[in-house]
């Protein structure tokens, strides 16, 4: 099952994608942004306090199932979000949009979501998409990144400290190499097939990205 869970930035940044998802999840002004453009979502999730009173009427009235949340509360919108998609869909592939491109608050704690322990038995169900980037996540291993045929860079954001990073058959290859901070290896390129990657310890965001 493929579900897009759509949040609340700039629409600007979304990108292109067609209706090959199972389910679509609104968060918060996410919601609005989708039936402005005649989508209307499976479920609408957030405190919506980002929507004025004529906008909220707009959303419940169209969205069949939605869960509102107080708006002081421990985890966001976009948290609450993946946890019930999980808690519903647990074998579900989930692509995450308008979660970049605005606030610098917002986008780092989207970016973070790979580094709780509740997500880590779906960590590799997890991508976060915008116009010129694909985050996708890998723990400790053995591992094969594909190439994105639209995408032209290659990074390995280390989001903690890493343990003998490897990397084969891309532009700029590493040999068991430890990180001991958090490091964003920037600007690296597939060469011909698979990259090939592997550490003993840590969390990597791979994203593969093109200039816009």
């Amino acid at each position: 099952m493929k579900i897009l869970l759509v949040a609340g930035g700039d629409p600007n940044h979304w990108p292109a994608f067609s209706n090959n998802f199972d389910k679509i999840i609104g968060i918060d002004r996410g919601n609005l942004f989708l039936l402005r453009r005649g989508i209307i979502p499976d479920l609408a999730i957030g405190d919506f306090d980002s929507l004025n009173e004529a906008e909220k009427k707009e959303v419940f009235s169209q969205v069949k199932e939605t869960q509102t949340s107080p708006a002081e509360k421990d985890d966001t919108d976009t948290q609450l979000a993946l946890v019930r998609t999980f808690e519903c869909y647990p074998k579900a592939d989930i692509t995450l949009i308008g979660a970049t491109g605005g606030r610098l608050d917002h986008l780092l704690a989207n970016l973070w979501l790979g580094l709780e322990p509740r997500f880590e038995p779906f960590l590799t169900q997890i991508k976060i998409a915008d116009k010129g980037n694909i985050v996708s996540y890998i723990a400790s291993g053995n591992h094969t990144i594909k190439k994105i045929p639209t995408m032209k860079y290659l990074a390995f954001c280390c989001l903690t400290p890493v343990k003998q990073l490897t990397l084969k058959n891309v532009k700029y290859e590493l040999s068991a190499v430890d990180f001991l901070q958090p490091t964003s290896l920037a600007s690296n390129e597939f060469l011909t097939g698979d990259a090939e990657v592997n550490f003993s310890d840590g969390l990597i965001a791979v994203i593969q990205s093109k200039d816009i």
